[in-house]
């Protein structure tokens, strides 16, 4: 597939192992710019970690890549693009409205680049554009992963 949207076309991919998974993630960064958001969403062990690893890897990173569940945020910088990687899981919406993370996909503060966030149903405010990337684990064996272009209409209307 030549670009992110053509996974529109078929957007459940089944990812046999840990390695179709890393690769999966590895073929993605080559389609995805800096400003992109992935929301990844899936239960634990689901393989969410394990797809940043590829993106990563795909865009040259070179450190070891790690869920960042107590740092809460990694930033790769050494790559071709930007990649922040974010976990969310030990957070309560409150608490992840304070972090004001729309400054990794709104530019404010850091350069942009790729946003992967790991358990997005604790952001209380979404990007107006993201990809959102579902882990399961399938019936038989492996995954599947199943992709979600998310637009929201947001009027600019002022009255």
């Amino acid at each position: 597939m030549n670009n992110i949207d053509d996974w529109l076309n078929n957007p459940e991919v089944f990812l046999a192992d840990v390695a179709a998974t890393h690769q999966f993630g590895c073929d993605l960064s080559n389609k995805l710019t800096a400003g992109t958001v992935l929301l990844l969403v899936g239960d634990l062990g689901s393989g969410k970690t394990s797809l940043v690893q590829g993106l990563a890897a795909g865009l040259g990173v070179t450190e070891s890549i790690t869920s960042p569940t107590f740092t809460l945020i990694n930033e790769y910088l050494a790559g071709s693009c930007p990649l922040y990687h974010l976990d969310l899981y030990r957070l309560t919406s409150d608490e992840v409205a304070a972090l004001h993370l729309e400054q990794y996909w709104e530019g404010w503060e850091v350069e942009p680049g790729i946003v992967a966030i790991e358990w997005p149903e604790r952001l209380p405010d979404r990007p107006a554009e993201y990809w959102q990337i579902e882990l399961t684990h399938h019936p038989i064996a492996g995954r599947l992963a199943k992709i979600t272009k998310i637009q929201e209409f947001r009027s600019s209307m002022t009255f």
